[in-house]
């Protein structure tokens, strides 16, 4: 009789592993979608290859994007008024994306990290806040999108800073979701020590994960109608009343905030793509792509009319190969730009210099020092 060797599932746990899953489960974990991932990458269906596009990517018209108005103008004061009358009604929030560990700051929580004087990022995310509701004579709530790496930490650090001065009801803590990185053979990656290598799957997880939290939900039933995101690292992206009331005044349900783009920069861009203007991240340019076409990037901050979050955004995932403890591994993501090729966007191009600049990215700690005056410039000496 032949014999047929046994077949091992590319889902084969241990008992220790079902201990990390469970443990993994509070944040969202989806054994299902984990198996099909799996099968998905083994047999070629997630690959790097079939990232790309499979339409060309143009240049967008020059009508379809918007510049900021320079602070101190009469259209910027006009704006800034619509803004503040809505944060005075209790319509606006900002989230904060907080997932990742800073592997370039030593893995630490990077937005506990301190920027300046006794602040952390995330102190500043929150004075910003306070600021704008004392401006308004409103209120401002302020969420923190964590991650399974992050949370805890975070948490205590509000505690410990007794919620920057701000009330404990105007502060919302939410996790996105985890899966579990893969070999390039779609196994289960495993780390020196054994153990799985846990990872969050992407900022796509925003809108999912904020419905799935119930913040969504109270924040619109509370009289919510507009949420501002950015990332924690972005000292430039602070929540502003004009840009506020140039979402709202454009009428759509998204404004997608995009920086000049300078020699070296990296990062996808808004480009006519089947029909419709929508942002485009780099993982799906074509082979020998001229990315040039565009002279602008995405900042990865948005406005969002909350309404718009409230229904099933589908997104594309995408097959990224990481480096972890000097092996390759393979994790699927999804990316919150792509929502724009499902809601209507206000593409508005913004300043990176000077007191108007709204991307200032810190990715290292000697970004901190170097970047210092143009800090300074942005939050005050």
């Amino acid at each position: 009789m032949e014999h047929t060797p046994a077949t091992v599932s590319l889902f084969a746990v241990s008992a220790n592993d079902q201990e990390q899953i469970k443990a993994l489960s509070q944040f969202g974990y989806d054994e299902t979608m984990q198996a099909s991932w799996q099968r998905a990458v083994a047999d070629g269906s997630y690959s790097t290859k079939n990232n790309a596009v499979d339409a060309p990517l143009d240049a967008p018209p020059a009508s379809e994007f918007s510049a900021m108005p320079a602070s101190g103008t009469t259209e910027h004061d006009e704006l800034r008024e619509l803004g503040l009358a809505s944060i005075a009604r209790g319509e606006f929030a900002v989230c904060v994306l907080n997932g990742g560990m800073a592997t370039r700051f030593g893995g630490v929580v990077k937005g506990v990290v301190q920027v300046r004087r006794d602040r952390s990022f995330l102190g500043l995310a929150v004075d910003n806040a306070r600021q704008l509701a004392t401006a308004s004579g409103g209120r401002v709530r302020v969420m923190l999108m964590n991650s399974f790496a992050t949370d805890a930490a975070t948490r205590a650090h509000f505690v410990e800073h007794d919620h920057f001065g701000a009330e404990g009801s105007d502060i919302e803590h939410f996790t996105q979701f985890v899966q579990l990185r893969m070999t390039e053979d779609g196994e289960l990656f495993r780390m020196d020590d054994g153990l799985l290598s846990a990872y969050g799957p992407g900022h796509g997880d925003f809108a999912a994960a904020l419905r799935a939290s119930g913040c969504l939900e109270r924040f619109v039933n509370s009289g919510g109608k507009y949420v501002f995101v950015r990332n924690v690292d972005n000292l430039g992206a602070l929540a502003d009343p004009a840009v506020l009331g140039h979402h709202i005044r454009s009428g759509r349900e998204t404004t997608c905030e995009l920086a000049p783009k300078w020699d070296g920069d990296v990062g996808g861009a808004p480009y006519l793509y089947k029909d419709r203007v929508q942002l485009v991240e780099q993982i799906r340019y074509p082979a020998d792509f001229d990315a040039s076409i565009v002279d602008v990037f995405n900042c990865n901050t948005m406005t969002f009319t909350a309404a718009a979050l409230a229904g099933e955004t589908e997104l594309g995932r995408y097959f990224v190969k990481k480096t972890v403890e000097g092996r390759a591994a393979v994790q699927i993501e999804h990316l919150i730009g792509e929502m724009t090729a499902r809601l209507s966007t206000n593409w508005l191009k913004i300043s990176r210099e000077g007191a108007d600049s709204r991307f200032l990215p810190i990715k290292k700690p000697d970004d901190l020092q170097t970047m210092r005056p143009a800090i300074d410039a942005i939050y005050g000496a």
